[in-house]
């Protein structure tokens, strides 16, 4: 036995070091989340004599949250959100993080997922270009 401890490399989301938990993780975003409880509370609620009993109180305030925080609630522009994030090589995790949080400009989008910069990925042009696509999605939503 050697004594030597393993080593672990540190979690850091702005270079995309996400961790074991994220290699192969589909991410949604709030969106995602609320629309595929919503299916599932339409389902529970047809397939019982009393819908009620059969919705845990977890699971309806789960599906409060994401209707809450969901900046897209039109299922063809959460489709059209995922679309123009993917189109651009995001991760799945920039890809949730962005459809969630719907950065305004450049240096919004910079700071709350600065991976999107690393190496030369995205430059502001191309940024700007997906900002605005997402703008026209929830403008006409």
């Amino acid at each position: 036995m050697s004594g030597l401890a393993p080593v672990v490399e540190e979690e850091d989301a702005s270079e995309l070091k996400l961790g074991e938990d994220f290699v192969k993780a589909k991410c949604l975003m709030n969106a995602e989340v609320a629309l595929v409880l919503q299916r599932k509370y339409e389902q529970l609620q047809q397939l019982s004599d009393d819908p009620v009993s059969q919705i845990s109180q977890v699971f309806e305030k789960s599906l409060q949250y994401v209707k809450r925080f969901s900046r897209y609630q039109n299922p063809e522009a959460v489709k059209q959100v995922r679309e123009v994030l993917t189109r651009n090589k995001l991760h799945e995790f920039e890809v949730s993080v962005i459809g969630n949080l719907c950065p305004e400009t450049v240096e919004e989008a910079k700071a709350v997922v600065p991976s999107i910069t690393k190496k030369g990925r995205l430059d502001d042009e191309k940024i700007e270009t997906m900002l605005t696509d997402l703008a026209t999605i929830k403008k006409f939503e």
